[in-house]
């Protein structure tokens, strides 16, 4: 295999899976279930066989990797429409504690031993199953923990501390030296309005920002450049 056909077959290889990775979209390729985990290893390894090995033609490791598009698209859509069939292929949750008690029969179903149910839970920041009132092992493995009431964080709810509603979700403003003209847009703010808080800030123009925040209360935190670099 010369260099020309390698390269074309890795630049071609390479523009196909980006395609079919945004055509299978977000949730098929985040690993939420042990079929989405496969899907993306078994997507990686065809294209890796199409640009390495010389006897499979381009054009068929292309529709091999349409095939699999497909064919994890149609099982992405039973599981949306069909609730058995999502069950059938993404199994369910299983309660391995409930009320403070290790249920040993769910423990054996989903081949769980001792040893990994307290790495999950020290996953949980929880280190003792005293301190656990619910466990559920979701479909992809994780362990989601309810604490008993005792053991839970205490809010600003529970202190009677009143609380406030954020005026904005923090975004990046200014990234070396520049704009960010979309995130400016979407927030519905304007230059002059950089301009008085950098001035706030002590900063004199933009060019001197490396980068700036705005918070959740309105403010610009301001990361000026480096000097000395």
């Amino acid at each position: 295999m010369d260099i020309f056909e390698m390269l074309e077959r890795s630049l071609g290889a390479f523009f196909v899976l980006l395609l079919l990775t945004r055509v299978l979209g977000k949730i098929q390729l985040n690993h939420s279930t042990s079929f989405n985990y496969a899907t993306g290893i078994t997507l990686g390894s065809i294209t890796a066989n199409i640009v390495i090995d010389k006897t499979i033609g381009i054009i068929q490791g292309f529709i091999s990797l349409g095939i699999w598009t497909f064919a994890a698209l149609l099982i992405g859509y039973l599981s949306l429409k069909s609730p058995r069939a999502r069950l059938i292929l993404n199994g369910e949750p299983l309660i391995v504690i409930k009320k403070g008690k290790i249920i040993e029969k769910a423990m054996r179903s989903a081949e769980l031993n001792m040893d990994t149910l307290k790495m999950l839970l020290r996953c949980n920041n929880v280190f003792s199953v005293e301190d656990v009132d619910y466990a559920i092992l979701e479909t992809d493995g994780q362990l989601a923990v309810l604490k008993k009431s005792g053991q839970q964080t205490v809010t600003k709810k529970d202190l009677h501390i009143p609380t406030h509603q954020p005026l904005f979700l923090p975004a990046e403003i200014i990234v070396d030296g520049k704009i960010v003209e979309h995130n400016l847009k979407e927030l519905n703010l304007d230059r002059e309005w950089i301009q008085t808080q950098l001035k706030n800030s002590g900063v004199g123009s933009i060019n001197d920002v490396f980068f700036a925040e705005i918070q959740s209360d309105g403010t610009l935190h301001v990361d000026k450049r480096d000097t000395h670099s």
